[in-house]
């Protein structure tokens, strides 16, 4: 990444709408629930939300979601999100998705995406992937990203994802509780790891895996800034205001709307660099 020509850098933004494959239509009512509860209807495709980004002079980290085994669904390849990261390296970092329970061969193609693809960083969904963090059937492949000296990012809190279906479309929000990750976090010191969103209703669970382990962090993406709780502000402000990065959830959340909020929810003036680039660059091995 071009760090100086962009004006934030976006860690938690979502590949929508392949341009290889088709919509995997198994399971749409997870969509339309989605929909509903984020009150959203457009998805865009990989170009077009590069583009968007690109003329915000906004850098993003973008993934998809692998949740083959709990969901029945088709993933959209890692490889185009990839290549398309490639082709704009100045502003774009893609990171990989890989279910846990693929075992042996998710592991093989963490690797091969980390030697062929370049990928900066691995993206997990506990609940949407039906797995405990700390479940030593993931430990291969936490080995593999460790091993590469890379990041990885966790859903944390409540799922939208299932939120008002029958059952919450069989979804356990269990999985999600960001205290599971201290372990995690233990075991492989050595791996920088990213408690995604307000972790409602864990909140001061993450803020103290946060807070204790150095290899630690928290994205703020999926709320609206002036919805934050306030244990969150206050540590963003003080003791975490190192360790907090800017991620919108885009296209859940545009990049616009979470930094016109974030302006005005009360955030000290000389942390919102840190939060919105310059943490986010140290992380990411460009400062």
């Amino acid at each position: 990444m071009n760090i100086d020509d962009l004006i934030a850098i976006d860690i938690h933004v979502h590949a929508e709408v392949s341009c290889r494959c088709a919509p995997d239509a198994f399971g749409r009512e997870f969509d339309e629930a989605a929909e509903k509860y984020f009150k959203f209807t457009h998805r865009p495709t990989i170009p077009e939300t590069i583009a968007r980004y690109r003329e915000k002079r906004i850098g993003l980290v973008m993934f998809t979601v692998d949740a083959e085994a709990n969901l029945g669904r088709r993933r959209i390849p890692n490889e185009e999100i990839a290549e398309a990261a490639l082709e704009n390296r100045d502003m774009m970092l893609a990171f990989a998705s890989i279910d846990p329970h693929k075992g042996k061969m998710g592991v093989r193609e963490a690797r091969r995406l980390i030697e062929d693809y370049q990928v900066a960083g691995f993206k997990f969904h506990p609940t949407v992937q039906g797995f405990y963090p700390n479940d030593k059937l993931a430990y291969p492949l936490y080995e593999a990203i460790a091993e590469a000296g890379l990041p990885a990012i966790f859903h944390s809190g409540h799922s939208g994802i299932g939120t008002g279906m029958p059952g919450g479309g069989g979804l356990r929000l269990k999985y999600s509780n960001p205290i599971h990750l201290d372990d995690v976090a233990a075991d492989f010191p050595g791996m920088k790891i990213i408690i995604a969103h307000p972790s409602w209703p864990w909140q001061d669970e993450a803020l103290s895996v946060c807070l204790h382990k150095p290899n630690v962090y928290i994205d703020l993406s999926g709320w609206s800034p002036k919805y934050f709780p306030k244990e969150l502000v206050h540590y963003a402000n003080t003791q975490l205001k190192h360790k907090m990065l800017f991620g919108s959830d885009f296209p859940l959340i545009t990049p616009e709307r979470w930094m016109q909020d974030f302006e005005a929810a009360g955030f000290r003036p000389e942390v919102h660099p840190l939060i919105l680039k310059d943490n986010a660059a140290r992380l990411l091995g460009f400062a």
